[in-house]
């Protein structure tokens, strides 16, 4: 007999439900709803042992969904489970007409007709594409964050996607890491904020509408901390820094109410991420309170058996199971095994329970049991896919993600009326590049390049020319392949060099390509790969007045190039608009506001740098002499410090007044300090706010990030800013295993970069 989904509400009695409503701003789906338990337990009685494995089982799209059935083969094994109700969740499936096909074919065919979920990696925007994610939180503004998010949400659930696998917040020091692109970054306190706003602009104010996407927190836990940044790579980490730097932007989205969490490819202690019991249900289903589901990453169950940790697939899914992994992505581990460990005693039937009351509870929320086909509007995947009010956002969040590193002789911002304008480097003419790694649906080479928005920016009669002058790959540009670098014969020097010495001024694209940073992209060094520098120098031998944009996925070392050029603008890799949002800045009709969110190495070999180090016994040489931590090559400093960003105007901080000298634990202390635009222009500025702790039960960082503002200021105006710190963000996880304040004397820290501030003192009684 085949249940539909009338019979099923019949059932529960009950045919209509309310998500619970935000508070504030803030929506918290996972906080359970006993209607909703209530259909879920009556749906649970009507299920089968393997209709619940069934909703903890994923499959990739693999074959042609509306063609004929597959008759052979692993395509045809999930076409038949499909049928059959045996799997909860597809991925990859795109479009309206593709989804609604497997949809029915689940919802129509299967025993209860419960609906599937539909994943993608929707990382920066779906086919708009907004800058890298690393790029974005250089814009410090989590507003600016949370719209980008709502416009990758609006035009996935447009094209049939319901769950995106974003926001990715591993926390990370090595900018040698491909992956850095796709997080916000070195610090724990913005990746938590970054977290927040990223998962609000995804799941919206209420997850039952049909523009809203089910986020997913990535990769729990640990997975920027992999030795030597290499991707898929053990990681050797302690508990004093899992907890205090790693997990703080994790649980901060689990408070957020993100739907679902995503385990990591790593090990810790010798345990991977996939079997952690610690993980994923001591601490994040239990001492958070996590209601959503657990996925695992691609095939991470099956490679428990490479990690060494598990003979078969069999020992794999009973491990999975056991540690918490609620389902299954491409590995057919808990479809093939999971029911006989059940029936042998091997896995308790209450975990299988949970896990399926998990995943169907996100269903229940995203709305698929009032309509399955809430995400199958043809009408809407028209009209809002690529839609120009989206384009439009782009432009405006990509302007907001540059940063100015630097300005001699304030070269910038140019005139657009400027004679003429030699525009130099194979990047700048790239349409493709921008748009950056993860790039959802993006059509190949659809972004606005740099020449391009110059072109259009600059006054008639303006004469721009373009010389590639570089070259920098050649041969297959893919996701799925490694890059070929060009070997560079220095043939397009001449012509690029005779362009700068008739122009006016010079702007000069140099950086990476988009396929040099992202997954599996790990490199040994992270300096300017071909002759792009010896090429700059070159050019300033016959210009001066050079403006180098910088286009990358991560961090790069570049002492030689922030040594010889005046002007420096960090614009990563920027999205669809990324010509436009540099030349908003360039010609000054955006004054840029972007600080860094991650460290900038003079030398490869200084990664992991980060601003949040601990002083070490003997952090200066206070002896005169070389024993001390340092190098003998190069300073320990990093070439831009974390939260490092200039603009066409000076800001200066004056005034620091603490509240109090002492406070105790329930006391607030405010902590104020006078901000003033002491230039021409009108600009924003971020002002940071740092604590540290001088004496601990553990050691303690230097520095740490505990607030931020971004404030808008007239010429010559000021504005008193006041801060609040509390207890709570003073503590940490402490000698005692436990998150505390504990009392003693703090120093707190305001200015515009985690270098230069002003210092205060205070005690905590």
């Amino acid at each position: 007999m085949k249940w539909n989904l009338s019979i099923i509400a019949i059932g529960i009695a009950m045919t209509l439900w309310i998500v619970p409503q935000a508070c504030g701003q803030t929506f918290t789906p996972m906080a359970t709803d006993a209607r909703i338990e209530k259909k879920i337990d009556s749906l649970l009685r009507l299920m089968t042992l393997e209709e619940k494995i069934g909703q903890m089982n994923q499959y990739n799209g693999s074959w042609d969904v509306t063609g004929p059935a597959p008759q052979s083969g692993g395509d045809a094994i999930k076409y038949q489970q499909i049928r059959k109700g045996e799997v909860g969740a597809m991925l990859n499936v795109l479009g309206v007409k593709n989804t609604r096909e497997i949809q029915q074919l689940a919802v129509n065919n299967s025993r209860l007709g419960i609906p599937l979920l539909f994943g993608y990696d929707v990382i920066h925007g779906y086919q708009t594409m907004m800058p890298i994610p690393l790029g974005e939180t250089a814009s410090w503004d989590m507003q600016v964050l949370e719209k980008s998010a709502r416009v990758a949400a609006v035009e996935a659930t447009a094209a049939g996607v319901n769950w995106t696998f974003a926001p990715m917040m591993d926390v990370s020091r090595d900018a040698r890491w491909g992956r850095v692109m796709e997080g916000a970054g070195e610090d724990p306190y913005l990746g938590a904020q970054a977290a927040v706003a990223r998962v609000r602009g995804f799941q919206g104010p209420d997850l039952s509408l049909a523009n809203t996407l089910a986020a997913c927190a990535k990769h729990f836990a640990a997975y920027g901390f992999g030795e030597a940044a290499r991707e898929y790579n053990t990681v050797e980490i302690t508990e004093n820094t899992l907890q205090n730097v790693v997990l703080p932007p994790f649980k901060a989205a689990a408070e957020a109410g993100v739907a679902t969490f995503m385990n990591a490819f790593n090990e810790i202690g010798g345990v991977p991420a996939t079997a952690s019991t610690y993980l994923q249900r001591d601490l994040l289903k239990g001492a958070w309170g996590f209601q959503g589901f657990v996925v695992s990453d691609w095939g991470s169950i099956r490679e428990l058996i490479t990690h060494g940790v598990a003979a078969d697939k069999r020992e794999a899914s009973r491990l999975a199971a056991l540690g918490g992994s609620d389902m299954d992505m491409e590995s057919s581990a808990y479809t093939t095994t999971l029911a006989q460990l059940v029936r042998d005693g091997n896995v308790p039937m209450a975990y299988v329970d949970d896990a399926a009351r998990r995943i169907l509870r996100v269903k229940f929320l995203l709305g698929l049991f009032d309509d399955p086909y809430r995400y199958c509007d043809e009408a809407r995947e028209k009209q809002y896919v690529g839609a120009p009010e989206h384009v439009a956002i782009a432009r405006e969040v990509g302007r907001k993600s540059i940063v100015l590193l630097k300005n001699e002789g304030q070269l910038l911002p140019l005139a657009k009326n400027a004679g003429s304008i030699a525009v130099i480097g194979a990047l700048a003419a790239d349409k493709d590049v921008p748009l950056g790694s993860w790039r959802g649906q993006a059509v190949t080479g659809s972004a606005v390049s740099l020449l391009e928005g110059i072109q259009a920016a600059v006054a008639p009669g303006v004469k721009v020319v373009y010389e590639p002058g570089y070259k920098l790959t050649t041969g297959l540009r893919s996701f799925v392949q490694d890059l070929t670098f060009a070997q560079d014969d220095g043939s397009g020097f001449k012509a690029a060099i005779k362009a700068a010495k008739n122009a006016e001024i010079v702007v000069m694209a140099i950086g990476e390509d988009c396929w040099q940073s992202g997954e599996a992209r790990s490199q040994v060094d992270i300096t300017l790969k071909g002759r792009q520098e010896e090429l700059l120098r070159e050019i300033l031998k016959v210009n001066k007045r050079v403006v180098v944009v910088l286009m990358n996925g991560r961090p790069l070392a570049i002492p030689g190039v922030a040594e010889v050029s005046p002007a420096i603008l960090e614009a990563w890799h920027l999205g669809s608009q990324a010509g436009n949002s540099i030349a908003d800045v360039l010609f000054g009709d955006y004054n840029p506001a972007g600080k860094l969110p991650i460290s900038f190495p003079r030398a490869t070999g200084q990664a992991p740098i980060y601003y949040n180090r601990k002083s070490t016994g003997r952090p200066v040489n206070s002896e005169n002499n070389v024993f001390w931590s340092h190098y003998t090559d190069a300073p320990n400093t990093p070439l831009y410090p974390f939260g490092y960003g200039l603009s066409y105007t000076n800001f200066q901080y004056s005034e620091l007044k603490l509240s109090a000298s002492e406070i105790y634990p329930s006391e607030t202390l405010q902590v104020q300090v006078t901000l003033t635009n002491t230039g021409s222009r009108a600009g924003e500025e971020v002002a940071q706010l740092y604590v540290r702790d001088l004496v601990g039960s553990v050691t303690r960082p230097v520095k740490e990030l505990k607030g931020f503002q971004k404030v808008l200021l007239r010429p010559g105006e000021s504005r008193q800013l006041t801060f609040s710190l509390t207890t709570k963000d003073l503590a940490f996880f402490t000698g005692n295993r436990e998150w505390a304040a504990e009392p003693g004397d703090f120093e707190v820290f305001v200015g515009g970069n985690s270098e230069e501030t002003l210092k205060g003192a205070f005690k905590l009684n």
